[in-house]
């Protein structure tokens, strides 16, 4: 992809917020047709967005629509539904000091944001921010990602086809015109990416006190612990890795297996992997995603030097396939145990106690996802004594389909939540206004505060 060049980045940011100031995005109606325009392109640009997601990461139609564009759908539907009622003034209740006084909240756009979006699910990623600002009534800078040139080529010929560059843009290129967005001043900006990116775009928008939302990764543990149905963890553990051949920042990063269930979830993972890949599981099978580049694949399989291959192994370099596979003998300090792995590798290692987990995962960065398979009850206790974005109990992935429950990460995955409603209030601005009529005019509020007991009473 050609880099964008700084002139007309600052061009369209500035045509951007000229736009905005006059109010055409704040009108419901406006906003809504948006949302439908965007609805629309979607559903006419589906062959070609599924045609380039299988050439850059040999993504099947199927796991496209599953995890890309199927979610932003859903999305578009749900704000169609319910924006009406997000987006109305609401009436708050006044203390009796303020009398005759009525306090409201309106709700408005924040203004012109960047929404910058990384390579692993590059259509949801990119789209489902841009749902939020949308609804909210924002202008959108769309910026995707260089390492797949295909969907961010399609992508910005869609959006080119469907909105006018004064309400949505999109710019290409890689981390010098990342730099010079960041450069600009906007009034939000949305990242999806690493947490050390996500430590630069913070610094850069420290600079014009920027609000953020950043939504980043690290490494998800996933437990099996003494109780749990072997066969269902085994499978959902793998499920959640094989997804976009675990380039996911919520995919389950490694292994905590109870001393118990270790030979039985190893062997049980052996029979899952053939139940999930009937055909077969190789550089060819359709239903399994490859590493989006080489440099991503050498890191991948270099990782598998810091154990013992229990399961899997295998992989191919001219294609970027890696087998999904299981590490043992792995030291807590190997780069497997510290890195963001975002490939289809599982360092797996055993625990007597569930206090050994809670110590092993307070110790280290908070997560962006935590699962746990094992008895309800225990898992609703491992999770009151732990930190994540959000957590599965004996599932892995699926919280992140509920367009109820906040996506978001803590600390070091990220700040900031989205999807539905939250995506919505992310680019809106809740602005407290306080209106005071003037023919009573209460004498307690003015020099010399006669009334200052009477207020004190009041108060308690």
């Amino acid at each position: 992809m050609e880099n964008t060049p700084l002139s007309k980045i600052e061009s369209i940011v500035a045509r951007q917020k000229e736009f905005f100031s006059q109010g055409a995005t704040r009108d419901l109606t406006f906003r809504k047709d948006s949302l439908r325009r965007l609805y629309g392109a979607i559903k006419e640009w589906e062959p070609a967005i599924e045609e380039a997601l299988m050439t850059d990461l040999h993504k099947s139609g199927e796991e496209g629509y599953i995890t890309e564009t199927g979610l932003v759908l859903s999305e578009i539907s749900d704000h169609l539904r319910h924006l009406r009622h997000w987006a109305r003034t609401e009436r708050k209740r006044t203390p009796l000091t303020l009398f005759p006084s009525a306090g409201y909240v309106v709700k408005e756009p924040l203004g012109t944001v960047l929404i910058i979006s990384p390579w692993n699910y590059p259509v949801q990623l990119l789209l489902t921010p841009l749902v939020g600002a949308l609804s909210a009534g924002c202008t959108a800078v769309l910026k995707p990602s260089p390492y797949v040139p295909n969907v961010s080529r399609v992508l910005q010929e869609m959006i080119e086809h469907t909105f006018d560059q004064r309400q949505v843009a999109v710019v290409q290129g890689n981390r010098e015109v990342n730099a010079n967005l960041l450069a600009q001043r906007w009034d939000l900006i949305f990242f999806t990416g690493s947490p050390a990116l996500g430590r630069t775009v913070m610094e850069s928008a420290s600079r014009n006190l920027t609000p953020v939302v950043l939504e980043l990764g690290g490494k998800s543990p996933c437990i099996v612990d003494e109780g749990a149905d072997v066969k269902i963890a085994a499978r959902r553990c793998l499920w959640g890795k094989c997804l976009n051949s675990g380039q996911t920042c919520i995919a389950p990063d490694y292994l905590l297996v109870h001393d118990s269930l270790r030979d039985s979830f190893l062997e049980e993972f052996d029979r899952q992997k053939e139940w999930l890949y009937r055909e077969g599981l190789d550089k060819d099978t359709p239903h399994y995603g490859h590493i989006v580049r080489d440099a991503a694949f050498e890191r991948v399989v270099n990782y598998m030097k810091d154990g013992t291959v229990l399961s899997g192994g295998r992989y191919d370099a001219e294609s970027r396939f890696i087998e999904p596979t299981i590490l043992g003998d792995v030291p807590p300090d190997a780069p497997v145990m510290t890195e963001e792995i975002f490939g289809p590798v599982f360092p797996m290692m055993t625990f007597g106690e569930i206090s050994e987990v809670e110590r092993f995962v307070n110790s280290r960065e908070k997560p962006l996802a935590l699962y746990y398979f094992g008895s309800v009850k225990k898992g609703r206790e491992l999770i009151r004594h732990t930190t994540s974005g959000g957590a599965c109990i004996n599932d892995t992935i699926m919280h992140v389909a509920n367009p109820n429950l906040p996506f978001g990460g803590v600390g070091n995955s990220g700040m900031g939540s989205y999807h539905s409603r939250l995506s919505y209030e992310a680019f809106t601005h809740r602005r407290s206004i306080l209106v005071t009529p003037t023919k009573v005019d209460m004498p307690f509020r003015y020099m010399p505060y006669r009334f200052i007991r009477l207020v004190r009473r009041l108060l308690k």
